[in-house]
């Protein structure tokens, strides 16, 4: 047993009595309410999930395991060299609540690399692909195609104890954590520079190093996938791809199942296509400005006429936070340092100089700051990574941290089958009074 994997079972020895304890002591206690506009509206605020890898904090952004970002930053152990953290040693810490050591952070680098083997029936399925398909569809195909691989799977067909479900699924998240960056890296140069060939993974980088040779990038971008694979991990379990996942496993079904239904969720619109929306918006203002970075009064006249269009200004609010994202400013921070003077950028600052006032005089918005999506595609595009359909990719591999390490506490803690009761309209319109 490795020495992250002897740690979680420690951890979870620990938790199980808590988690049984209140289901057996306090599971008629009443949590929250439920009105009509959130049954209507997508459940949107119900508290009716629990975990305990991430949480949104108002103010202060999301937490992982208890941690804000700038602390995740700080605290997490760094390659030689580099500025950003290991994405394992995020991995580390979603899984046990603790920093990983120097010691830990080897081992855990070791394991994750020894498991990068993908089988060559994955890169043929890949390679039947037409190369005008999207890259999310491919991405969910590849990884439901390893399912055959499942540890999970054969263990549950033997009849093993539901106390041991963890320990399979920790196996086959691991195992599909390690593999993510390669598959992604391999659908973006079949489908977008085929001239490349297919690099085979090198064995002395890290996950975020290694994406980077495989994608054919030089140095900064292994920092830059780091950080964009940290700030993406996980969002509680709220949101559509992070619950996808968590729907699917609560009925058994292995994380190869639950991951692929993840990336459908992701790939809709209203979920993970919002940093290309920014990037289009950005780059329509960029062309009427004719490359040049406006003035202030120039940019505040193109907000309002945006707004009073009936739009709204992408990457600026967020249905929880009430400051400036975190994420925001952590990539905000690399800009500053990497591309200063580049044009996409520049017209960030500059909205970030005034939309907020902006915003807080329309009035119609309950947080005027930017969020994560404001600047995630500049930095990509300055990159050369100026593909839309795969910025979606990208945001699947850093989702896929966060979300793999819930499943394996899902299992721990032997969560239940999701299944909300509905009702009918008219059932509704009966309990408010609402009938004619």
């Amino acid at each position: 047993m490795s020495a992250l994997k002897e740690k979680l079972y420690e951890k979870i020895q620990e938790h199980r009595p808590r988690t049984t304890r209140l289901l057996k002591e306090f599971g008629d206690k009443v949590i929250g309410e439920v009105t009509v506009s959130q049954a209507i509206g997508g459940m949107r605020g119900v508290k009716s999930l629990v975990t305990d890898i991430s949480y949104l904090d108002p103010m202060e952004g999301i937490r992982y395991r208890g941690y804000t970002l700038p602390e995740v930053f700080e605290k997490l152990p760094k390659p030689a060299g580099a500025e950003m953290p290991y994405v394992e040693g995020l991995w580390y810490l979603l899984l046990t609540g603790d920093i990983p050591n120097e010691k830990e952070i080897e081992a855990t680098l070791v394991d994750m690399t020894n498991r990068r083997t993908i089988p060559r029936y994955v890169w043929d399925v890949i390679d039947a692909f037409p190369s005008e398909s999207h890259p999310m569809a491919i991405l969910s195909a590849a990884v439901m195609t390893l399912q055959r691989e499942s540890r999970f799977n054969i263990e549950y067909q033997r009849g093993i104890s539901k106390m041991d479900y963890w320990d399979s699924t920790y196996e086959d998240a691991t195992n599909l954590m390690s593999k993510m960056p390669l598959i992604g890296a391999y659908i973006y140069n079949k489908l977008y520079n085929p001239g490349a060939g297919h690099r085979y993974p090198d064995s002395s980088l890290d996950l975020g190093g290694n994406f980077a040779y495989m994608m054919g990038k030089d140095k900064p971008y292994d920092d830059v996938a780091r950080m964009y694979f940290i700030i993406h991990a996980d969002h509680e379990s709220g949101n559509v791809s992070a619950h996808t996942g968590h729907l699917v496993a609560s009925a058994l079904s292995d994380v190869y199942y639950a991951t692929s239904a993840m990336i459908n969720g992701l790939a809709g619109p209203l979920h993970g296509l919002a940093n290309q929306e920014v990037l289009r918006w950005l780059q329509g203002l960029n062309e009427q400005m004719g490359g040049k970075v406006p003035s202030t009064e120039d940019m505040k006249k193109y907000v309002w006429e945006t707004l009073n269009n009936g739009q709204v200004i992408p990457g600026y609010g967020h249905a929880v936070l009430r400051k400036t994202d975190p994420r925001y400013a952590i990539q905000r921070d690399f800009c500053l340092k990497y591309l200063p003077n580049d044009p996409l950028f520049g017209l960030v600052s500059k909205l970030y100089e005034v939309v907020p006032d902006i915003l807080r005089e329309h009035g119609k918005a309950k947080n005027p700051w930017p969020n994560v999506d404001a600047q995630s595609g500049v930095v990509q595009w300055f990159y050369g990574i100026e593909e839309y359909d795969f910025y979606t990719v990208l945001f699947s591999i850093g989702r896929a941290v966060g979300v793999l390490s819930n499943l394996v506490w899902d299992r721990a803690l032997g969560y239940s089958l999701e299944r909300p009761k509905s009702l009918t309209t008219a059932m509704i319109e009966d309990m408010v009074g609402a009938k004619k």
